[in-house]
C-alpha cells in the first residue's frame, strides 16, 4: 500500500472535513461518534487540559485519520496517521499520534480496572493486547510517553453522542502555526546565488 503524506495545511484540513460521516469501523459498528466529531472532543479536551501545548492538541485533533486512509485497518491506524502528517506537523506530533495505541495497550497493562470503550476493548486484541512488564517498562521511559497517556485518556473520553466541540475551522489558525514553526525550523537556506 502507498504511504500518504500530506504536503499542506489545506490538505490536512480537506481530510479533517472529509472524516465527517467517516467512522474508525467500516460497518459503523465502532465508537458512538464519526470520526470528525472524535477529532474535535479529543483535541478540545487537550486544549483545555493542557492549553499552551499546541503539538499535543493537534495530535488530538488527527491521531485517527489512519482510519480514513486506511479503512478496517485497526492495528496500523496509528502508524498511517503518523506518516501523513510527520512532514507537515513535525516530529513531535507525529511521535504521539503513533504512540496512541501503545498507550492504549500501557494503560491495559498497568490499569486493569480502567475502562474502554466497546470499540477500543475489542481493537486492543488486534494492537497486541495488554502490554508486557518489559513492555511496560519499555514505554514508560519514552520522553513522550506521558504526553502520549494523556493523548490516549482524552481520546477514549472524546466518544460523547450529541457533545459540541466548535467547527474544525476553529483549529486552522493551530494547525498554521504549528506546520509553520516546523516549516521555520527545518529550512535550509538554498545554495543558488
Amino acid at each position: 500500500m502507498t504511504r500518504v503524506e500530506l504536503r499542506g495545511v489545506d490538505e490536512l484540513m480537506d481530510l479533517l472535513h472529509a472524516c465527517r460521516g467517516a467512522w474508525d469501523t467500516p460497518d459503523r459498528s465502532g465508537d458512538p461518534v464519526d470520526l470528525h466529531d472524535h477529532a474535535l472532543q479529543t483535541a478540545a479536551l487537550l486544549r483545555r487540559g493542557h492549553p499552551s501545548d499546541k503539538e499535543l492538541q493537534l495530535a488530538g485533533l488527527v491521531h485517527d485519520i489512519g482510519h480514513l486512509l486506511r479503512p478496517g485497518d485497526d492495528a496500523g491506524h496509528a502508524d498511517t496517521a503518523a506518516a501523513a502528517v510527520r512532514g507537515l506537523l513535525g516530529e513531535r506530533v507525529a511521535r504521539l499520534v503513533q504512540l496512541h495505541v501503545p498507550a492504549k495497550r500501557y494503560l491495559a497493562a498497568s490499569d486493569p480496572t480502567r475502562g474502554l470503550s466497546p470499540q477500543s476493548a475489542l481493537t486492543l486484541e488486534t494492537q497486541g493486547g495488554p502490554m508486557t512488564p518489559e513492555e511496560v517498562a519499555a514505554f514508560a521511559h519514552d520522553p513522550l510517553a506521558d504526553d502520549a497517556v494523556t493523548l490516549r485518556q482524552a481520546d477514549d473520553a472524546g466518544k460523547v453522542v450529541g457533545l459540541d466541540a466548535g467547527v474544525m475551522e476553529d483549529w486552522l489558525p493551530v494547525v498554521e502555526l504549528v506546520a509553520q514553526g516546523y516549516r521555520s525550523t527545518n529550512f535550509t537556506p538554498s545554495l543558488r546565488s
